[in-house]
């Protein structure tokens, strides 16, 4: 029987931290590179390319702006408006930008890990912004620590940028030492890197991490997703193919592609939760996704209920489908709380049922003496679920049904989710059956991983769900091995 007192009780406070409880994509890249006669503040277009971005990162962020001849930099810990104001954008000058948003795993949340990293070598100053996860920057940087180089950060991007002013010694152009780097490197990754006079994105070649590439009247645009292209007001061109270098010099853009075709493993999870509805990846548009999973949903575990409800904001798309294929009505009846952020004070043990309150809190109207469908991306920890359970049934749902649009999630992930050990999984150690109980709901239904991977209609490549069935892309480190910390 399911007590929900215990519910309030736990003396762990990270236990109450829902972004303990979701996965985590650590970035989000975005470039302007603006075409010769036009005036265009390059800075400003990436402040609001990185807005529109900041979902995917939430720690720090930072821009760095190139005249041609100069790069000059900011970044800092905090959300992009509390760390860029109108008077900084105005010092940023210069006819090219690369900006960067980050969430960090544990322990790596610094300063000094804020990107972009901007760096001096023989050829002139690089900037780079990457988003991934290289799971050999240990090995790597080892090798160039044994050599002499000195590194001032604890990310893979450092590892990326030093590999590249390595290789650019012994190559003709930029882009050739990005592809000798490419080669070196496994992993993860949709990276922007810009020198003083040209700019280069890149793609890791099973393309797990997005890129897509616009254009508006004066200028090319990079960006992890489209909905930041949207944003500046800059047309969709395409999206950067998997391994594909591209290169923006002279007013001209150009692609090499040196990699043969892989198998590619866009992460499934781009559609799941992390990307903006708005976003269309590869092909697939990420609310139709999501709604189509909702409508899978129904059809793989049907319930008799009176209101399907989402949980905000990425449940939601998926909850309008499960209604529109049951024919149960849909309601908002689960409000989230948008103002809490990084700096939420954790709530002492007397205060820890009204601090729930203020992150999630149910419509009453919508929910009392109903029998409830509530509609979740993802289930990890389980201890949100449980309390949005315990909320709704406070409010006085009669039932509360859970219906999850993903599969449940067995295994770590080792491309830039910051999930790195099963013991942080309620599904490795836990059944349906047991999860349910634990999560006091009536029902619990998963998605199955054959559904899901219908979802993404129209995408144009194959998709890595490693976290949900263990099949990895490429080789991963041991369970419990040292391996990097992201980007």
């Amino acid at each position: 029987m399911c007590n929900f007192g215990d519910c309030m009780k736990c003396s762990n406070p990270d236990c109450f931290d829902e972004r303990m409880d979701k996965m985590h994509e650590e970035c989000g890249v975005f470039g302007v590179y603006s075409l010769d006669g036009n005036e265009i503040d390059v800075a400003g277009l990436t402040y609001y390319g990185l807005y529109s971005l900041q979902h995917r990162g939430q720690e720090s962020a930072g821009i760095a702006v190139s005249d041609r001849e100069t790069i000059v930099f900011h970044k800092d810990m905090g959300l992009v408006p509390e760390i860029f104001d109108k008077i900084l954008l105005n010092h940023l000058k210069g006819t090219m930008a690369v900006g960067h948003v980050r969430y960090s795993t544990t322990g790596a949340s610094r300063r000094e890990n804020a990107q972009p990293i901007v760096v001096r070598s023989r050829n002139g100053q690089l900037a780079l912004a990457h988003n991934g996860n290289i799971i050999n920057a240990s090995i790597l940087r080892e090798q160039m620590e044994n050599s002499g180089t000195i590194f001032q950060t604890t990310n893979d991007t450092e590892v990326l940028i030093n590999l590249i002013t390595k290789h650019s010694i012994t190559s003709e152009t930029l882009e050739e030492a990005v592809e000798k780097m490419m080669v070196d490197v496994k992993g993860s990754y949709g990276l922007i890197l810009m020198t003083a006079q040209k700019m280069v994105g890149a793609r890791d070649p099973n393309g797990i991490r997005p890129l897509c590439i616009g254009k508006t009247a004066g200028a090319y645009v990079l960006a992890s997703e489209s909905c930041a292209l949207d944003a500046v007001n800059a047309e969709f061109i395409r999206d950067v193919e998997p391994g594909e270098i591209v290169i923006i010099e002279n007013n001209e853009i150009r692609a090499i592609r040196p990699f043969n075709k892989k198998d590619t493993k866009l992460c499934i999870f781009e559609f799941v939760y992390f990307a903006r509805p708005d976003s269309v990846i590869d092909g697939a548009s990420v609310q139709q996704s999501r709604y189509e999973a909702g409508k899978r949903l129904a059809i793989e575990h049907p319930v008799e209920a009176d209101v399907v409800i989402g949980v905000p904001d990425s449940g939601i798309s998926a909850a309008i489908g499960f209604s529109n294929q049951t024919g149960i009505p849909y309601s908002e009846g689960l409000v989230k709380n948008r103002y809490v952020g990084r700096t939420f004070i954790q709530p002492s043990q007397g205060m820890r049922e009204v601090a729930v309150r203020i992150k999630h809190n149910a419509i009453k109207k919508s929910v009392e003496g109903k029998r409830v469908v509530i509609i979740d991306d993802s289930i990890v920890r389980g201890t949100t679920t449980r309390r949005i359970v315990q909320i709704l049934k406070k409010a006085g749902a009669k039932e509360v049904h859970m219906r999850v649009s993903s599969p449940p999630i067995k295994f770590p992930c080792y491309f830039g989710i910051d999930i790195s050990s099963r013991k942080e999984l309620v599904a490795d150690k836990l059944s349906v059956e047991e999860i349910r109980q634990m999560i006091c709901a009536d029902t619990l239904g998963y998605l199955s991983l054959e559904g899901l991977l219908k979802t993404p209609i129209g995408s144009k490549l194959g998709f890595c769900s490693a976290c949900l069935d263990g099949n990895y892309p490429i080789e991963v480190p041991e369970e419990g091995d040292k391996f990097s910390c992201g980007c």
